[in-house]
């Protein structure tokens, strides 16, 4: 593959609701960029972005896809990502590693909720944003009236730089001409609509332009102008085409080389330099000569060539034999092979720099979300974590042969490597393996690569649900741990502290020991012990989250005090210091989207009353359909999808999103508390 400079580089990523012909358009600008000699096709399997053997077998996406190529001096790095929302967290990662997002967005089924959960997560990442609707040329399509859903539903901002034109046949440009008709008018009036709101964000160029006019505007002062914008969210490129039938490929492409960011141009994610609150943000800029800052947005586990990490170079270059260190790692490793990648080829290269997309090979401690350098002050580079749906869906497992026990782990551990949203999760005092994810779809994807791929196969348990506890108010715990037996004893005497931290902030451990009372080489211990039960829980065995411990004082004795010693009294301090604390319980609430005919609405809202339901809102789709949006507690839909077909006659849909978490109703709280019989503890 030819060099090329970072100025050339187009980051782009496919996004859109299922159906919207994500995975067609991507066939379509791989072939107008002659990257490939003819277009695949999903019904025969034969595509480039969908080639392994269950997305094939189902005609969707499953994960995300990149293909590398050049055509006409501009190199792109292009992925496709799956529309379904339980396969949400390679999406949202990819997100990640471009400057721009393109929605796709389905004539003929107008603006879906996956469309705009997308535009609204892409906005939030600052990423640039693009809406591609394809399939113009379908039946029964009202562009005009497309167009007006599409500004009516994510602003004002959102402007054609395209047109189509005799009845759908054809695309016309309206950003760099204002010649000619479309079949929503005359170009000109499209035209002008795009530069008064590129000049709007610059206001020595809107004092130009007011005084002499568009001609007087350099083509650099109208780019700049234009690029502010789309960095900015001041303007959102709306396109057609057809990707089956080809109108308007040629143009979008031509529209990625010459409007959208290259990598100097886009918003630059946030990195950080060290640790918790003393962290602070690091200047990283796309300059192929500074020392090297990358971030891994995606792992695979190729059967042939081994662990594959893919990231995106943000400063330096990445060079065959470089020496790299991952996170806070003092170990380098060696970049041995470094790959582009076009779907599931490999091609190996010689450098990636500042912008590109490249891959390393096997570097087994390379994780999701790592970020890679070569700083020689070895400073510990992080980027804030990305905001991933929580994975509240759950099924107990084991394998359906005895001894495959240490296979199956291996394999879970290769599996949630690549996608972030599937977890694992061992319960010791159950003696449990649960995989959580996204949904029902999720799991069961999931399930089927462990017994393809692995060869493992498992039983499982109906679905528990991801509960957690947390505390509501500060305290303080004690315990002195003093076993004698002997010989030499067990002594180890522990006070903390506990407050609770705001929803999502996760566990933080302080050490504010001074004095000598506990020995410094033996406070991990009293970590571990809070560990033990931050992960079984204390009050109904889910495990506890949102809780800041500080371990201030304790005692040791000179010959007994051990590890083992310490871990105890750190545990038991903890559940004494969570007794006096307000502890409760939180449940997984989930965003419900219901689409049902108008005349079924009272029906499901009442339905979803009953479940502790929210209604948030309602959309009118076309057809006479309505979205009812709600909030509802995950442990209340399992039935749902039968109760919306008797109530729908069949005419239903819905989809579920992961939501937050709440505390449950206390009659609840206490279901669950008696139900836990957690074994005795150790004396």
């Amino acid at each position: 593959m030819p060099r090329f400079a970072m100025e050339t580089i187009r980051n782009i990523a496919l996004t859109g609701h299922p159906g919207a012909g994500k995975t067609t358009l991507y066939e379509a600008l791989l072939e107008a960029a002659g990257a490939i000699q003819s277009q695949g096709s999903i019904e025969r399997g034969s595509t480039v972005s969908d080639h392994d053997s269950m997305e094939k077998e189902r005609g969707h996406s499953l994960n995300t896809c990149l293909c590398s190529f050049n055509h006409k001096g501009t190199h792109f790095n292009l992925i496709d990502t799956p529309g379904y929302p339980d396969f949400r967290g390679p999406t949202l990662a990819s997100m990640a590693a471009v400057e721009t997002v393109v929605v796709v967005i389905n004539a003929q089924n107008g603006i879906e909720h996956g469309s705009i959960r997308l535009m609204d997560r892409a906005g939030k990442r600052s990423n640039e944003r693009m809406i591609v609707v394809n399939k113009i040329d379908a039946e029964g399509v009202d562009i005009a009236t497309l167009l007006a859903e599409i500004q009516n539903t994510f602003g004002r901002q959102c402007l054609p730089i395209n047109l189509p034109a005799k009845g759908n046949t054809k695309i016309v440009d309206c950003f760099f001409h204002a010649e000619g008709d479309s079949d929503l008018g005359p170009v000109a009036d499209f035209h002008q609509q795009i530069i008064d709101q590129v000049v709007e964000v610059n206001p020595e160029i809107m004092e130009k332009y007011l005084e002499d006019g568009e001609g007087k505007l350099t083509p650099q002062e109208v780019h700049d102008a234009f690029e502010q914008c789309l960095r900015e969210g001041h303007l959102v490129p709306v396109c057609f085409c057809s990707a089956r039938s080809g109108v308007g490929i040629a143009q979008l492409l031509q529209l990625c080389m010459s409007v959208l960011p290259n990598p100097a141009e886009g918003n630059p994610p946030s990195f950080l330099i060290g640790e918790g609150d003393s962290a602070v943000p690091a200047k990283v800029e796309p300059d192929p000569s500074k020392h090297v800052i990358a971030h891994v947005y995606k792992v695979i586990n190729d059967p042939f060539v081994g662990k594959l990490s893919l990231f995106r170079v943000y400063q330096g270059t990445v060079r065959r034999d470089s020496q790299l260190l991952i996170g806070d790692g003092r170990k380098p490793f060696k970049v041995g092979h470094l790959f582009k990648i076009f779907g599931k080829e490999h091609q190996e290269v010689e450098e990636a720099i500042a912008g590109d997309i490249c891959a390393v090979a096997k570097v087994e401690d390379i994780h999701f979300d790592a970020v890679l350098h070569d700083s020689h002050d070895e400073d510990h580079y992080h980027l804030l974590p990305i905001a991933l749906p929580s994975s509240m869906f759950g099924l107990a497992i084991e394998p359906a042969t005895r001894g495959q026990e240490q296979k199956l782990s291996g394999a879970l551990s290769k599996l949630s490597e690549e996608d972030p949203c599937f977890l694992i999760e061992h319960h010791a005092e159950l003696n449990e393996t649960v995989v959580r994810g996204l949904g029902d779809l999720h799991l069961r994807v999931m399930l089927a690569r462990l017994h393809e791929r692995y060869g493992v196969e498992v039983t499982t348990s109906p679905p528990r649900i991801a509960y957690r506890e947390t505390i509501r108010a500060s305290a303080e715990g004690h315990y002195r741990h003093k076993k004698q037996t002997g010989g030499a004893g067990q002594f180890g005497e522990v006070y903390l502290r506990i407050r609770p931290l705001e929803r999502g902030e996760g566990f933080r451990f302080v050490n504010s020991v001074v004095g000598g009372s506990i020995p410094h080489n033996l406070i991990p211990a009293v970590e571990k012990g809070i560990h033990q039960v931050l992960s079984s829980g204390a009050i109904a065995g889910y495990a506890l989250q949102d809780i800041e411990v500080t371990a201030y004082d304790g005692k040791y004795h000179a010959v007994d005090s051990k590890e083992v010693a310490f871990a105890m009294a750190g545990k038991k301090a903890f559940i004494d210091a969570i007794g006096k604390a307000r502890p409760i319980i939180l449940e997984p609430i989930v965003a419900l989207d219901v689409v049902v005919p108008e005349d079924h609405v009272g029906d499901v809202t009442a339905s979803l009353a009953g479940k502790r339901g929210k209604i948030s809102g309602t959309d009118s789709l076309r057809g006479g359909e309505i979205v009812v949006k709600a909030q509802v507690p995950l442990s209340e839909i399992s039935e749902f999808q039968t109760e919306l077909k008797a109530i729908s006659q069949g005419q239903g849909r819905y989809s579920v999103e992961p939501s937050h978490y709440e505390p449950v109703p206390m009659q609840v709280q206490k279901q669950l508390a008696d139900a836990w019989k957690p074994k005795a503890e150790e004396d």
